[in-house]
């Protein structure tokens, strides 16, 4: 008579397992994405700062802003590029361990649900 009611416990936390595991996944595959962009801006405003360095100061150079163009010169540009660079780093460190958190949680719940699974086996062998 005992074994229903632990069934039904297992068959609900599978669920919930899967369940979270779903969510989980969707969640590590939205930071992936978002961790690859910021790489690839950081890349990218990299890559523009280096070659900024190497115009000459007299140069005019453009910064978007919106839809326009501003006449920027290049020292502000270096700077915003600099400040865009560090953000795009902290944002990644931020994903990052978010995305760590998420892989904690769910190998959590697996452990819980191998635990149930282990004291269901061993309550049934005592039987």
């Amino acid at each position: 008579m005992t074994a229903k009611p632990v069934d039904l416990e297992l068959k609900r936390a599978f669920t919930e397992l899967q369940h979270k595991w779903l969510e989980t996944s969707q969640k590590l595959k939205l930071a992936d994405m978002q961790i690859e962009n910021y790489k690839r801006s950081r890349q990218h405003a990299d890559l523009t700062t280096r070659e900024l360095k190497g115009l000459s100061s007299d140069t005019n150079t453009y910064e978007s802003i919106g839809r326009m163009f501003v006449l920027t010169e290049i020292p502000v540009v270096c700077k915003n590029l600099s400040d865009k660079i560090s953000t795009c780093e902290e944002k990644i460190k931020t994903l990052q361990s978010n995305k760590e958190l998420l892989e904690r949680s769910l190998k959590d719940s697996e452990n819980n649900l191998r635990e149930m699974v282990q004291q269901r086996k061993e309550a049934s062998q005592e039987t």
